[in-house]
């Protein structure tokens, strides 16, 4: 009976590390912009520390700069004070030639619960046990399973420079999250490859 139950109790795990995945939840695209592929962007990651922004700058900028894109980390080029309002950002933004700002944010980590019910087998009856007891168990009964995992959610804008407007934006939820050195090369993946399919990131070589 414990064989069983551990059996399960590993078999939860590996499907529970099986969701440790990023996907888009919604996405959205300005269908009247002609700019054409960006030829570089400027990444600028917030609502993290300043460590988990700066990593997660440094892995969106050498993905992209593997995609054919020029990019630089917005920690590099956008001083923090030029944050706080549109002129000294949009004056930061221009000092580096960039024709796009990729924006991105944590909106949330919530945690959820989810019940399922495990079967196990019941006590043993009869005398025989060891190899034999699997056939003379008391049948199998009903056991709640809770498991709780973390989902963060966050959002991805893409501005064109030249028009200061918004082209692409999308919600992503990422499942049991690790660190963000460990998550941010498959979601800068995703995002790339979104962004490819609307002719926003110059096409794979």
């Amino acid at each position: 009976m414990r064989f069983v139950r551990h059996l399960l109790a590993l078999s939860a795990v590996a499907l529970l590390a099986a969701c440790q995945t990023t996907s888009i939840q919604s996405a959205w695209y300005d269908s009247t912009y002609k700019g054409g592929p960006l030829r570089k962007v400027v990444v600028l990651a917030s609502d993290g520390t300043t460590a988990d922004s700066r990593v997660f700058e440094d892995i969106f900028v050498s993905k992209l700069q593997a995609a054919g894109v020029q990019a630089v980390p917005g920690y590099t080029t956008i001083p923090a004070d030029a944050r706080r309002s549109e002129g000294p950002f949009s004056a930061a933004v221009a000092a580096t030639g960039a024709d796009g700002v990729i924006l991105v944010r944590l909106l949330r980590v919530d945690t959820k619960t989810e019940v399922s019910t495990m079967m196990v087998p019941g006590p043993m009856v009869g005398p025989w046990g060891g190899f034999y007891g699997p056939y003379f168990a008391g049948g199998f009964y009903a056991v709640p399973d809770v498991t709780q995992y973390d989902v963060a959610s966050v959002e991805t804008n893409v501005y064109s420079t030249a028009t200061k407007s918004l082209v692409w934006a999308a919600t992503t939820q990422t499942v049991n999250p690790t660190t963000v050195a460990q998550e941010a090369p498959g979601y800068a993946d995703i995002i790339i490859k979104q962004l490819r399919a609307r002719g926003l990131v110059p096409p794979a070589k």
